[in-house]
């Protein structure tokens, strides 16, 4: 009996150190993988962040998915550890949809949408039948109505949701507006084939373009704003703790207004104190 106990015992010490490891190896882990969408983000990591997180003895790898929507099931089954290209509006969503629970680590400069054409020079132009392309993911889709709103183009239903959002929530303002649903990257280059289109930021930068010239530009709410998304589970790491650091830098928010193509993101409040 007491060999018995001596080696439960020797299994519980064993399994204890294990996990006590395995929790050390997660905290002071200099191995991290961030994932990106198709955009500028991978772009401002790979300039400004990446060479900060190095000179700390890091080695990260870089992902990018070619659809947004593969980002966070990657996180979920633990093949990245990071992510820059969501809201925190999209990220609760997730959160429900996927039951994982992701965090907010910061914020980083961020693109707003803006109202475009290539077929109009002015929001004058406007009447009833003209054409406006959308983003179709419920988020996106949800700022780009809201635009259209200020402009007084669409009423929007006092329960329309965000993570939820449907085009049904939008009524005739001053207009009667018909709607293309296109994927958001699409939008731009299908400018020509409607009469406006609302374009997330991110695309109009790696364009070429500035956000400034848009006939409308989004004044973004706090919970669109992009940010850098980590598991619950690991937002006290020293790892994390070092990403964050490093988005927060002087160093790069130096580089981010050194770039033209960046004018006109938003930048994180954190650098008021740089």
């Amino acid at each position: 009996m007491k060999k018995i106990l001596v080696l439960l015992s020797l299994v519980t010490l064993l399994l204890l150190a294990a996990c006590g490891s395995e929790e050390s190896s997660n905290e002071d882990k200099k191995d991290i993988v961030v994932g990106f969408g198709v955009g500028t983000y991978e772009e401002q990591f790979r300039n400004g962040i990446l060479p900060i997180l190095e000179e700390q003895g890091y080695n990260v790898e870089i992902e990018v998915f070619s659809q947004n929507m593969q980002v966070n099931p990657a996180m979920a089954e633990g093949a990245i550890d990071a992510s820059v290209f969501q809201s925190t509006a999209y990220m609760e969503g997730i959160n429900e949809e996927l039951g994982i629970e992701m965090v907010r680590l910061n914020y980083v400069p961020g693109a707003p949408q803006s109202l475009r054409s290539v077929n109009h020079d002015s929001l004058d132009e406007v009447e009833d039948g003209t054409t406006v392309a959308l983003p179709n993911d419920p988020v996106n889709q949800e700022r780009a109505v809201r635009i259209l709103e200020d402009l007084g183009w669409v009423t929007v239903a006092e329960d329309a949701g965000t993570t939820d959002f449907n085009i049904n929530s939008v009524s005739p303002g001053e207009y009667d507006i018909s709607f293309e649903i296109l994927d958001p990257a699409q939008i731009l280059v299908s400018l020509e084939d409607v009469d406006y289109g609302v374009v997330n930021g991110n695309y109009i930068a790696n364009s070429g373009q500035k956000i400034s010239d848009g006939l409308a530009v989004e004044d973004t709410p706090m919970e669109h704003r992009i940010i850098v998304s980590v598991l619950a589970e690991d937002q006290d790491t020293q790892w994390a703790s070092d990403l964050k650091a490093a988005y927060e830098s002087a160093g790069f928010e130096e580089y981010i207004l050194s770039q033209e193509k960046f004018d006109g993101f938003i930048l994180p409040e954190a650098w008021e104190n740089n």
